[in-house]
């Protein structure tokens, strides 16, 4: 299995257009990487990609993954995007990839509502991009070689279709999924959005030599501890880092390579002399960043 972070910040970036904090005024100084929004690709053979979730900067990131070049004059090597919500970061490049050429769109059915009833979605051509529903636990295969099973984790719906007087941060159905990515003999997960970690999520992830997973917050208030805003990890709909039931906690026993993706600017593990970074380091964790490959 071959992965290549596309993007391994969470929504906003890093810098995020409007913030001032330190890891942004870092990364504009070039102190610390520049991160776009939340995506990898994903192929069994290296020839055929699966995007999963089309950040609203793919143009960057494909320029710079000479994996998704085109090899010929009207051409793609990616068969295939992903969604894994319905998240604005996670579907506005679908928006780019509307230049009349074939691949295929695979979301559970809250995500094929909302790319179906929006209009804007028009532009991709329904004859050439076909929209597949996804179900819970039932695998299928975007890519050759490459098979995907959905399965559900604590989430809440994208901002954009919030209804506070229904508002569930915690649900457990298809408006936020994990994908469980197997190869011959490889399996990993890709869980960029989670609220918490119940055990039988841990049941779910046992036995995967590789997760990427949320990485959003170090601290449920990160924002108000910087200064950049009220709302906390839990209200966006993310687990923290930190803490006895935080995520190093939780999937502390789980025995694959780990590492942390979709990661907040406002994050301290941004920053390399932290204490933050040092101690996700000492729990085994690696911190994604974009351009990284995999190989399984």
């Amino acid at each position: 299995m071959k992965i290549v972070v596309l993007g391994a910040a969470a929504g906003g970036g890093l810098p995020q257009w409007n913030c001032g904090c330190r890891n942004c005024a870092d990364a504009r100084a070039g102190k610390l990487p520049v991160m776009t929004q939340s995506s990898i690709a994903v192929s069994a053979d290296g020839e055929t990609w699966a995007v999963l979730n089309a950040s609203p900067d793919i143009s960057a990131q494909l320029l710079r993954t000479p994996q998704l070049h085109p090899k010929s004059l009207r051409h793609t090597p990616i068969g295939a995007v992903v969604l894994t919500n319905g998240d604005i970061d996670h579907i506005a490049g679908l928006l780019t990839l509307r230049e009349k050429t074939a691949f295929r769109l695979y979301a559970t059915s809250s995500g094929i509502e909302i790319t179906s009833s929006n209009s804007v979605f028009n532009v991709l051509d329904a004859d050439l991009v076909g929209r597949e529903t996804i179900h819970l636990d039932t695998p299928f295969e975007p890519v050759p070689g490459l098979r995907v099973t959905p399965f559900a984790v604590p989430g809440k719906v994208a901002l954009f279709l919030e209804d506070e007087a229904a508002l569930d941060l915690e649900a457990v159905g298809e408006q936020t999924v994990g994908l469980l990515l197997e190869t011959e003999g490889r399996r990993a997960a890709y869980v960029p959005g989670c609220a918490t970690v119940p055990d039988w999520l841990l049941d779910r992830l046992a036995g995967v030599d590789f997760l990427l997973f949320d990485g959003t917050v170090w601290e449920n208030d990160d924002m108000a501890r910087t200064g950049t805003g009220q709302k906390t990890g839990a209200r966006m709909g993310h687990i923290a880092l930190n803490g006895p039931e935080g995520s190093i906690a939780r999937l502390a026993g789980l025995e694959a390579r780990k590492m942390f993706v979709h990661i907040n600017n406002t994050n301290p593990i941004l920053q390399p002399d932290s204490a933050e970074r040092a101690a996700v380091t000492a729990a085994g964790w690696e911190i994604a960043h974009d351009g990284m490959e995999i190989l399984l």
